[in-house]
């Protein structure tokens, strides 16, 4: 299962960097799968944050544009989210995921709260 972490309570204005480890029965053949990042708020659907392919090229909501980035290192099997600029309508659960073909695999999430 994908791991999670790094959640936790911010200011706005503040940052806040997630990571993602991948599972040992994918290990061999991560760079193989497009990572993702998305989040849940109460009462919502889970929306996209963004995507990194395997080739490195990212993709995000509008949402978040130019406050986030996303990264992965490929020797240590894991992918990171960076927030900055958060805003409360940040919060909320942040999963990610690895997709390849129609296949896609997620992990429990870390909650990111951004206080006022």
């Amino acid at each position: 299962q994908l791991q999670a972490s790094g959640g936790g309570v911010v200011q706005s204005g503040g940052s806040l960097r997630l990571s993602c480890v991948a599972p040992r029965t994918i290990f061999s053949e991560f760079t193989t799968y497009e990572m993702g990042w998305y989040r849940q708020a109460p009462g919502t659907q889970r929306e996209l944050v963004g995507t990194i392919t395997t080739s490195g090229s990212t993709n995000f909501a509008d949402s978040v544009k130019g406050r986030f980035s996303i990264s992965r290192n490929n020797s240590r099997k894991t992918v990171l989210l960076q927030m900055n600029s958060l805003k409360p309508g940040d919060t909320a659960i942040y999963y990610c995921s690895a997709k390849r073909g129609l296949d896609t695999s997620w992990g429990q999430g870390t909650l990111v709260t951004v206080s006022s």
